[in-house]
């Protein structure tokens, strides 16, 4: 499996929760659009970013790139992640994710859990 990080912060803490959670995930860091791009093309399996408000630079550029339906906010400030809801998106097809860099220790979990359980 091929996680890309993008977003806008704490990407590299990100890429290190990631690998804690399983060291046999390729990463790989870039930015937004790039990281967006690596999706849509098939360089990577799933995005995943954050941002200051979960939905912003977080998501942006792979709402326009890949579509709105194919991502999901997982948190935004004062609305923490919710398990089933992560776990419903990715059993819906998403491939996107994006949260707020406060909940980075909770969401990055969920998620890898999530696309884990799928495959």
């Amino acid at each position: 499996m091929k996680i890309v990080v993008g977003g806008q912060v704490d990407k590299k803490e990100i890429e290190s929760l990631i690998k804690e959670i399983d060291s046999s995930i390729t990463t790989m860091v870039k930015s937004d659009l790039e990281a967006a791009m690596a999706v849509k093309t098939g360089q990577a399996d799933y995005y995943v970013g954050a941002c200051h408000t979960g939905g912003g630079g977080a998501l942006a550029m792979a709402i326009a790139l890949l579509g709105k339906p194919n991502c999901e906010t997982v948190s935004m400030p004062g609305k923490k992640p919710v398990e089933e809801k992560i776990v419903t998106a990715v059993s819906e097809g998403k491939k996107a994710f994006g949260f707020t860099a406060d909940h980075k220790e909770t969401a990055v979990p969920m998620i890898i859990k999530a696309i884990k359980n799928k495959s």
